[in-house]
């Protein structure tokens, strides 16, 4: 799940462009420090700390890539949940080792999460945000 996790957030990390175009472009500038932190501390749990971003940058988008940020961010929301409703720490959740008194249940829902978020589809979103923010805004989002 740490690797899902890390290269979704990777390529995550270099999307986007906006709805007012300039406000969005300015959003993509203006995160790029902290989203570079994010990325540079190699936390497991480094997309979901990135998930108000990613709100705000999906709140700017342009009309053209909202599909996009919605399957993204969709996707991390879905996953968040999975481990809020297990009582689990994203921070320190193994899993190979499990905590104890994660029921079969609740390990069927992170993976399936965790799945979906790591899915062709959703990195073919995150590779149209790419672009979007290449092409677009000139500004990769992180350092």
């Amino acid at each position: 799940m740490r690797r899902v996790l890390a290269l979704t957030l990777l390529v995550a990390l270099l999307a986007g462009c906006g709805s007012d175009q300039d406000d969005y472009c300015d959003a993509v500038a203006d995160h790029q420090q902290e989203l570079s932190d994010i990325v540079g501390s190699g936390q497991p749990d480094a997309l979901l700390r990135a998930l108000d971003v990613f709100h705000d940058l999906q709140d700017r988008a342009p009309d053209d890539i909202s599909d996009e940020w919605q399957q993204l961010v969709g996707r991390i929301e879905a996953l968040q949940a999975a481990l809020d409703d297990a009582g689990v720490d994203p921070a320190t959740y193994d899993r190979d080792d499990p905590p104890a008194g994660l029921t079969d249940e609740q390990t069927a829902a992170i993976d399936a999460a965790a799945r979906e978020l790591g899915s062709g589809t959703t990195l073919r979103a995150l590779q149209d945000l790419d672009q979007q923010a290449r092409d677009v805004c000139k500004t990769p989002l992180t350092l």
